[in-house]
C-alpha cells in the first residue's frame, strides 16, 4: 500500500438537491402520517369534502373525482374523503374496482398536481372502502 490518504467517500459527498417545481410533480405521494389520521378519525381535523362514486363506472368516476379534485384545490380544502365502496359481494366477478383503481388515478399525472398523498380511512369514515386525500393548494390563491 502506498502512503496517499484518501478523504473518506462520506466527505466527499454533495449534499442533496432539492427538487426543481417541475420535478415535484414527481415526488411520491405522501401518506396523512398516525397523528393527522387519529386527528381526523377524533374529528379534531376537519375534512373539507366528500365524494361518494358509489354505483358509478369507471370512466363516470375517473371524470367525477378529477372534476371534483380540482373544485377542492381550487376552493383551498386541505383533506377530502373519497367514498369508493368496498366492491360487489357477488359470485365470481371483479370486486372493488373502484377501490382498486382510485389509488392508482391518484398517481397519474392529471392527478398529481391536485394530490399530496392519500390513505385508507379510518374505520368511522368507511375504513378500506374510503381515501383520505390530502389536497395541494392551488396556486392562485
Amino acid at each position: 500500500m502506498s502512503g496517499t490518504v484518501r478523504p473518506k467517500p462520506s466527505a466527499t459527498r454533495q449534499p442533496p438537491i432539492p427538487p426543481s417545481p417541475a420535478d415535484r410533480k414527481h415526488l411520491p405521494l405522501a401518506p396523512l402520517g398516525r397523528r393527522m389520521k387519529q386527528r381526523v378519525a377524533r374529528g379534531k381535523e376537519g375534512i373539507d369534502g366528500r365524494l361518494d362514486l358509489h354505483g358509478l363506472t369507471q370512466v363516470e368516476a375517473h371524470a367525477t373525482l378529477l372534476r371534483f379534485l380540482r373544485t377542492a384545490s381550487s376552493r383551498g380544502a386541505r383533506l377530502v374523503l373519497v367514498i369508493t365502496g368496498k366492491g360487489a359481494r357477488a359470485g365470481d366477478g371483479e370486486r372493488g374496482v373502484l377501490k382498486r383503481q382510485v389509488p392508482q388515478w391518484l398517481g397519474l399525472p392529471e392527478f398529481r398536481a391536485l394530490v399530496v398523498g392519500f390513505e385508507d380511512a379510518h374505520v368511522a369514515h368507511g375504513g378500506e372502502g374510503a381515501l383520505y386525500v390530502r389536497v395541494r393548494r392551488s396556486k392562485r390563491s
